[in-house]
């Protein structure tokens, strides 16, 4: 099987890239190798252009057909609509990365399914991910153009620490300052590993029954804000110390990180992972995020450089902890 990447050394990406070629795959890379954290797969093609530049790509492609595309870094209508006119006819698959920040927030119910509405009116991201669904739903009832959605929720590897400002928090953790955590740290969340995630994906990859199809593909452990940051406190050996405050507040403070809590990670958000095992038999997520967390620390102690803290989530945090100390 034939099947090109557009994108393919991001965190996700990586490791669908590297199951893939495992796989016996013929996977192409398109992209334009400026990644520095993931290296290109071992077996894999690359075919340096910039998707975005239209012209580009299509000469880069030029005579190229595949059995599967799948586009890691489409965020817009637009950027959908331009793949549709670049692969009309040269795929039999088409596989659209959409997030499932795009299911309704705040949820009517749980568990999500992959029938649950598309509604999130916080967070720009997620509208656009939900109209770039929306065309290609047009495209195959005009045109029976193949896709296939496949929704991530929070997804991580060992280079990715779940939290705002990323290593901020362990910075912080261990040098005994308390962490910021949106409302009171119980609501429920999903985290799920890019090893994981891979095998649902790669697993999908080629099989006519999940055209026009929507998966969502997730772990099947629930964890509150609270468990996560204290399996990252135990992993780094530090002591947990954490501030609860409403996500409201946190996005006035900054505005970007409350749009993602107030988009996506306020609320809980569990997951029924019933049909991508139903499409792809063998799929099972089998990394506990206590064994993800231990990746993680690991990953960054075993290089200094990579420890970067980010002094504008670090100094927010600072305020924010100071203010509700003032209040209460």
């Amino acid at each position: 099987m034939r099947v090109l990447f557009i994108g393919g050394t991001g965190v996700i990406s990586t490791a669908c890239a590297e199951l893939a070629l495992a796989r016996g795959i013929e996977l192409t890379l398109l992209n334009r190798g400026r990644s520095a954290v993931h290296p290109v797969p071992a077996g894999a093609e690359v075919i340096h252009a910039d998707i975005r530049d239209h012209a580009a790509a299509r000469a880069a492609l030029a005579g190229r057909r595949f059995d599967a595309v799948v586009d890691w870094v489409a965020f817009t209508q637009e950027h959908v609509e331009a793949d549709i006119a670049l692969f009309r006819g040269r795929t039999d698959q088409y596989v659209f990365i959409s997030s499932a920040s795009a299911y309704q927030k705040p949820p009517s119910s749980l568990p999500i399914t992959e029938s649950t509405v598309l509604d999130n009116p916080f967070w720009q991201y997620s509208r656009d991910k939900i109209a770039g669904e929306e065309r290609l739903v047009r495209a195959f009832r005009e045109e029976k153009f193949p896709y296939t959605i496949v929704r991530p929720a929070h997804t991580y590897d060992r280079t990715k620490v779940p939290g705002a400002g990323g290593w901020t928090g362990i910075h912080r953790l261990r040098r005994g300052k308390a962490v910021v955590v949106p409302g009171d740290g119980t609501s429920l969340w999903v985290l799920t590993h890019a090893r994981d995630l891979a095998k649902g994906l790669v697993g999908l990859l080629g099989n006519a029954r999940a055209i026009a199809e929507a998966f969502h593909i997730t772990s099947d452990e629930w964890l509150g804000w609270n468990q996560i940051y204290a399996a990252l406190a135990r992993a780094a050996g530090a002591e947990l110390r954490l501030v609860h405050v409403p996500s409201t507040i946190i996005e006035r403070y900054h505005p970007q990180w409350g749009a993602g809590l107030l988009g996506d990670k306020t609320y809980s958000a569990v997951f029924d992972n019933s049909k991508i095992k139903r499409f792809v038999p063998d799929y099972a997520a089998t990394t506990p995020f206590s064994a993800g967390a231990r990746e993680i620390v690991a990953w960054y102690d075993a290089d200094p450089a990579r420890q970067v803290v980010n002094e504008e989530y670090d100094r927010v945090m600072d305020e924010l902890i100071a203010r509700m100390e003032r209040a209460f």
